[in-house]
This record gives C-alpha cells, structure tokens and sequence, in this order.
C-alpha cells in the first residue's frame, strides 16, 4: 500500500482540505470596494501619511485593541520614537513603559525586536516587500501582507477576523474563526480578491475597513453596504450567524493580593517575571495564588502589619485576575525586600505598569495622576490571522 507521508510545516495544503464555497464575483467585489473605500475610510493618524515604520506601529497596536485606544498612543510612541532606529535604541523598560495602557505587552517586544532588525540588516528602513517583512522576527503574514500591500501596493493577500467575516458572508460559508482549515479558505479567498483588484492596498484596507464599520459581528449593517449585491448571507438572511463563535478558551481565575508601601524614596514597585502575564512590567509588590491567602500569611510574607483597602477583578483573555489592594497598617514603610526599588509617585507614568497595576494604585488612593495611555478598559480590532 502507499506510504502517505506528512506534509511539511509552512507547505500548502491540498486544495480538496478546504471548504468548496468561494465568492462568487471576486472582480465585482473588488471593484465595489475600491470605489467605496476613498470616501468611507475614517481618518486615522497612520493613513494621512503612509510609511513602512507608522504602518508597522500601527498594525501591531491595532491588534486586538480598539481604534480609540490605539489613535493617542499611536501618536505619543511615534512623537517618542520617530524612527526605527530610534526605537532599536531604546531599552525596552523604555518601550513597555510608552506601550502602557495598550495591553498585550508581548506585542511591544516583537515591535522592538523587528525595529533593531531592521536598523542592523536594512540600514534602518522598513523593507517594501511581504517577504523580507516576514523575515523579521514576530512578523507574521498578516502584519508583512498589510504594509507591503497598503504602503507599497503589493498584490498579496491579508486576513484578519475582520476579512474572514467580510469573505466567509460573501460566500455564506459559515467559518469559524480560529479554526485552520477556514483560516486557510479565507486566506484563498483573499488571494481571489486581490488578484482582481486594480489596487491591492486600497482593496486591503477596505476588507477590513468594511468589517469594522459595516459589515459587524453583531447587526450587520447590510442596508448600507457596498457588496450587498454580492453577498450570499445577506440574499439568504444569514449574515448575523456567519462566522460562528470561537470555541471559548478555558478560563482561570487567580487571586493576587498587592501591597501598595509608600516611603520616604516613593512607592515601592517589583519587576514582574520575564515570561508570563505582564511579562518585566513593574507593579506593586504582590502575592499571587490560586485562592485567597489569610491577612496573616500575607503580613508574614511582608514583614509588616497590613490593611485592606480595596478589591476588583481585572480580566484578561483568558485569566479573571481577582485583586485585593493592601497598604501597611503603621505609617512606617517597611524594610524593603530584595529586589524592590522605590519610584517616587511623579515618576511613575514613565514607568511600565500595567493597568492592572494603576488600578491597585488608584484603589489605594495614590496621590497620582494615571497617564491617558493607562485608562481602563480593553477590547479588540480583530486579531490577524498569520500577524
């Protein structure tokens, strides 16, 4: 009998391992798109001048982040690193602290990683080309299609959860994202659309512009879209089930227990681990466990009398973190630990925290002024497939 060997990783897969629907006018989309686009694009600070670094900034702050949140940060990183080189100068206490209030802190490493690359093998210019984008490190196909599309007009494909949706209602394939086989479909399908299209770019940028005005998750605005002569959910009244939900991700919940100590050299802060949640961020001292720890065991592991002063969760993607906020029950600041350094409090928004950690700090009524760049809450654009 034949031997049926694996294929390699990164290797196409067979064209039968994908889902038969397709769009099925992908010039009369393409068209669509192109003509609607110019006139509904919102005006956003990397699109009113375009460059291979502001795309970079952006593409990897959008991820799964709200446009809102993204529009002054995006501003403030690029005012304190105009450049790449500037930025592959920057130590990354630096960059986590500019990058606060964002959230998925991993992002700003990869971000830091590909800038030093691209001053040590480019000469500090961002490469025009999908392929040599995606040779930098934490770059994906995503993230390499969009600037190499948007800011130079190669015809390469992006899918983001945004173009799935856009593609898989055209279709009315019912995808489910973060399953690969209709990850791989949409991205065939936006290889389909790009290849049709005069302007790749403006095609690209309107897939996914399209999907976060118009075409949305939740009440599809169907009545005002450019492509509801070609779309397939909408002529059979599917689009508000099309993609079906992701498989929820187990979640687990955590208990941490912070100690907010104010002393003469100002708030006494510790560097979170090197891997793991908030990764080298600085917070307040903290206890964590997977059930609450007694005021007793708390004070032993602190060397100091404590009082609680307040409580919140905070959630992540896949983590409800449960905070209670503690400050030393006498007015002296205890001795401090190893490892624990004090910034004084008109310092601390140059700090990187978390927003995690300017909660615990509010919840102690710190005599700060949280950055805007750390206000609470978080939601997402939707998350690149490939980055």
């Amino acid at each position: 009998m034949p031997i049926r060997s694996r294929p390699k990783p990164g290797s196409p897969r067979p064209a039968e391992a994908l889902p038969p629907a397709a769009i099925a006018d992908p010039r009369g989309v393409s068209e669509a798109l192109e003509a609607w686009f110019p006139a509904a694009a919102r005006d956003l600070p990397w699109r009113r001048h375009r460059s291979g670094y502001g795309a970079l900034v952006s593409e990897l702050m959008l991820q799964q982040t709200q446009v809102g949140r993204v529009i002054g940060a995006f501003a403030r990183f690029m005012e304190r690193f105009p450049t790449p080189c500037a930025l592959a100068e920057a130590s990354e206490h630096e960059v986590l602290a500019a990058w606060q209030g964002l959230g998925y802190y991993r992002r700003a490493r990869l971000l830091h990683g590909a800038a030093r690359a691209v001053r040590d093998l480019h000469g500090g210019t961002v490469p025009a080309t999908a392929a040599e984008l995606q040779a930098l490190p934490g770059i994906g196909r995503y993230t390499a299609g969009a600037i190499a599309s948007i800011v130079h007009g190669e015809r390469v494909p992006i899918v983001d959860g945004n173009v799935l949706r856009v593609v898989s209602r055209l279709a009315a394939h019912p995808a489910r994202a973060g399953s690969p086989p209709d990850e791989r479909w949409a991205w065939r399908e936006a290889s389909r659309l790009v290849e049709a299209a005069d302007r790749p770019g403006v095609l690209n940028e309107g897939l996914m512009e399209l999907g976060a005005t118009v075409c949305t998750p939740a009440a599809p605005k169907c009545g005002s879209c450019p492509l509801r002569a070609q779309c397939r959910a909408r002529a059979a009244g599917s689009a508000a089930d099309i993609p079906r939900p992701r498989r929820a991700a187990p979640r687990r919940a955590v208990h941490w227990h912070a100690l907010v100590d104010i002393g003469p050299g100002g708030v006494a802060l510790e560097r979170r681990p090197a891997r793991g949640l908030w990764a080298g961020m600085l917070q307040p001292p903290t206890v964590e466990a997977d059930a609450p720890v007694e005021a007793g065991g708390l004070e032993r592991s602190w060397g100091v009398a404590i009082r609680e002063v307040g409580a919140f969760t905070h959630v992540t993607s896949h983590r409800d973190v449960h905070f209670r906020v503690f400050v030393p029950a006498a007015a002296a600041a205890r001795p401090d630990a190893d490892g624990v350094l004090r910034v004084p409090a008109e310092q601390l928004a140059s700090q990187p925290l978390s927003n995690a950690a300017w909660r615990v700090l509010e919840a102690a009524r710190v005599p700060v002024r949280t950055p805007p760049s750390a206000s609470a809450g978080r939601a997402g654009r939707s998350a690149p497939t490939g980055s």
